[in-house]
């Protein structure tokens, strides 16, 4: 069964690439959805796909990439929105 969650990630996560790498995790892991910064300098994420890769997905977003230093992760389920792919957004 799908599953989709909006996902605030905050900390240092801005400018460390956190945007390109977490698509290319997404996409890896066949989720569809979307990541952006934020002005408050979070990162947000909607992702749709497996429970069991967007856990896997959550997973990856609380340490992120090298660089990061999360400091927490807030998830809010969401209703489905049927993406095709996975983008960035500026």
């Amino acid at each position: 069964m799908d599953k989709t969650l909006v996902i605030k990630i905050s900390g240092a996560v801005q400018g460390v690439s956190f945007r390109y790498l977490a698509s290319r995790k997404a996409r890896e892991l066949d989720l569809t959805g979307w990541v952006r910064n934020e002005p408050d300098g979070s990162i947000r994420i909607l992702a749709e796909g497996e429970q069991q890769a967007i856990d896997e997905f959550v997973s990856w977003c609380r340490h992120g990439p090298p660089g990061a230093a999360v400091s927490g992760v807030e998830l809010e389920p969401a209703a489905s929105s049927g993406f095709k792919d996975f983008s960035v957004r500026r």
